[in-house]
């Protein structure tokens, strides 16, 4: 619905008008525009509409009723009409009104005519007694006109496809989301005014016939949209407003799958969300940073980009502003935090583009004080960006492909959801995942266990959460360029351990890994896979930090166990230098565990040499498995 302070706003000026310009010779004509008026100041807009276009139909020099009808059009995002009411009155007088040039203007950048906004925003400068806002947007709309002309010259590569009619219908579909593996998609549909979320599943490269996503989270009364999907497919963030435990307009929400159904929704409360207008969520790959926008005080604009960080008891840090290199007086929208935690994707009006919002990305970085900041945005391009509003785009975990919603020719109905090949540099850094299951190695049986993942150069933790209840499923988000521990514990079970070494990994790929956990029993071993040294040294490693404190932390939980460490090496070199080389790293492992107050006499520590292999010392990778420590079990 029109808002009808807009329309009064734009009547009030026609009082300025000389006398013989706002009003018609011609009596019926007249009589029709005042009665336009008066459903215009009812807000009654589609009668008002009629009425000005009779009073034309009567007097085509009725320079008043041009202006009325073209502002309405204007307003409502009708600038191709409103150009033809804008121009008709340019033609019978030029300086009938020196904002008819600007809104000429406007509308022309808008339907992507940009020589000709140039020309108009360039006669609206030439009149006297411009404000400084005047003379300051007008400036800025100019940068849009030229960046404009210049990027058509250069466009990017564009081919969008939609992603077909199990997801596609006659009513409008967008803000598309996957998960890390593209086996999922979350996104919104409008029907009958109401916006509710549906989801489809994908098989054999196939979407499934999308269907209602959970009646705990979609509601009658009110709508739902602006979603955002954990990489793992487990956490669902999402705007609704107005609902009775909201805190402003429009608050974010948060809910968590639970088997094949999705938790009741919960307001995730202050500080994130206040009494104005929060919308728009995305979250970091391991789920600690959430981007949002907001209304708040302290911002640069209308609409800002925030961002806050979750702290250990689940509470979020007071939320802080991107800043300028990010926000600007005007309006940003729509953020997209890749899973490489570095490309921000968003929808913007304040950077110079193409008209109305364009897409842009901004990469993060460490500022001189070596502290978080952002370069300044790119836009994504032409014809990824037009004079139209771009907004809602979404990447996938490889960075190859953009989902965004139109509405195009040959489409199913209205919005649509489409696809295309992002180009390669607009894309974020390479990223790969980890997708897992747990389950009892002797019968089984799908466990829910307990997963972390480490950055073994800063022992920060990336992922830390559960397995699904009913499969023993996992997935977790990795940056390429970096070294990762993963630990998978269950109470009654050895640990599990594994390690990803990205460091010089070029490209994105996947690690599937079936993961069979021991149940606690004499003879039991558990290989450490992330217990590192130099070659032919016994020093450890810092890398080896996380995995050492797992061991600690085993022992603590269960005080009766004893183990035997147990050092391996390959057939490289002579028996006896191997030998005393596997006796020394289980010696300095020992000692660690010692020194961190594991009683002596649980443990006991011996080396193997290379009598002992897992795997064929023919190859490197073999001889890798060969090079490891280990515990064994040997008093429950």
């Amino acid at each position: 619905m029109f808002n009808r302070f807009i329309f009064i706003i734009c009547f009030l000026p026609l009082g300025l008008f000389a006398q013989k310009s706002s009003t018609s010779t011609v009596k019926q004509a007249q009589k029709s525009y005042n009665q336009a008026v008066s459903y215009l100041t009812n807000n009654q807009i589609d009668l008002a509409i009629i009425d000005f276009k009779k009073a034309i139909d009567l007097d085509n020099r009725f320079l008043a009723a041009y202006q009325q009808l073209g502002d309405i059009q204007r307003k409502s995002g009708n600038y191709a009409e409103a150009r033809i009411n804008y121009t008709k009155i340019l033609e019978i007088d030029s300086e009938f009104y020196p904002l008819t040039h600007f809104y000429l203007a406007e509308s022309e950048l808008n339907t992507g005519d940009y020589s000709k906004a140039i020309t108009h925003f360039e006669s609206y400068l030439g009149f006297p007694e411009i404000s400084a806002t005047s003379i300051e947007k007008t400036g800025k709309y100019l940068l849009d006109c030229q960046f404009s002309l210049k990027g058509i010259e250069k466009p990017v590569p564009f081919e969008p496809k939609n992603i077909g009619q199990a997801i596609n219908t006659a009513e409008d579909e967008y803000l598309p989301v996957v998960t890390a593996d593209e086996e999922t998609i979350i996104f919104t549909r409008q029907a009958n005014r109401n916006e509710d979320f549906y989801t489809s599943k994908r098989a054999n490269e196939i979407w499934e016939k999308a269907t209602y996503l959970s009646n705990n989270i979609n509601s009658p009364d009110y709508n739902e949209g602006a979603q955002n999907i954990s990489p793992d497919g487990k956490y669902l963030f999402f705007t609704a407003c107005n609902r009775p435990e909201g805190l402003g307009r429009c608050d974010i929400y948060l809910s968590k799958k639970e088997g094949n159904n999705w938790s009741e929704p919960f307001n995730i409360g202050e500080p994130i969300n206040t009494s104005g207008w929060e919308s728009q969520p995305s979250i970091s790959a391991d789920g600690k940073t959430l981007y949002f926008v907001s209304t708040r005080k302290g911002g640069f604009g209308g609409y800002d980009i925030w961002s806050a960080e979750l702290n250990a008891d689940g509470s979020w840090n007071s939320p802080v502003n991107l800043g300028p290199n990010i926000n600007t007086k005007y309006d940003e929208t729509s953020p997209f935090i890749h899973s490489d935690d570095e490309s921000l994707y968003f929808s913007s009006n304040g950077w110079p583009g193409f008209g109305n919002k364009d897409l842009f990305i901004s990469r993060k970085i460490q500022n001189t004080e070596n502290k978080t900041d952002w370069t300044r945005p790119v836009n994504l391009g032409y014809p990824i960006n037009t004079h139209s509003e771009e907004s809602g785009l979404s990447i996938s975990h490889d960075g190859e492909k953009a989902f965004f919603s139109s509405k195009k020719e040959g489409g199913f109905g209205k919005l649509d959801i489409y696809y295309f090949e992002l180009p390669k540099e607009l894309r974020p850094r390479n990223v790969s995942y980890v997708k897992g299951m747990v389950f009892d190695k002797i019968n089984n049986l799908k466990l829910n266990a307990h997963i972390q993942i480490n950055d073994l150069s800063t022992g920060k933790m990336v992922f830390d959460d559960f397995t699904e209840l009913e499969d023993g499923k996992f997935l977790a988000s990795l940056v390429n360029g970096k070294n990762y521990g993963l630990t998978v514990r269950r109470e009654g079970y050895l640990f599990y351990s594994h390690n990803f070494l990205l460091d010089n990994m070029e490209k994105n790929e996947a690690f599937l890994l079936e993961i069979p956990l021991q149940k606690i029993e004499i003879g039991k071993i558990v290989v450490l896979n992330n217990i590192f040294f130099n070659t032919n040294k016994f020093d450890l490693l810092p890398e080896s930090k996380i995995e050492l404190e797992q061991i600690v932390q085993f022992l603590n939980e269960n005080p009766t166990l004893n183990i035997e460490i147990g050092g391996h090496t390959d057939n490289i070199g002579d028996d006896e230098t191997n030998l005393t080389l596997s006796k020394n790293r289980a010696k300095t492992v020992f000692e660690y565990l010692i020194n961190q107050n594991i009683r002596a006499n649980r443990l006991s520590f011996k080396g193997f040499g290379e009598t002992n292999p897992i795997s064929d010392n023919k190859t490197e990778d073999g001889r890798k498995l060969n090079r490891r420590t280990e515990f064994k079990i040997t008093n429950k």
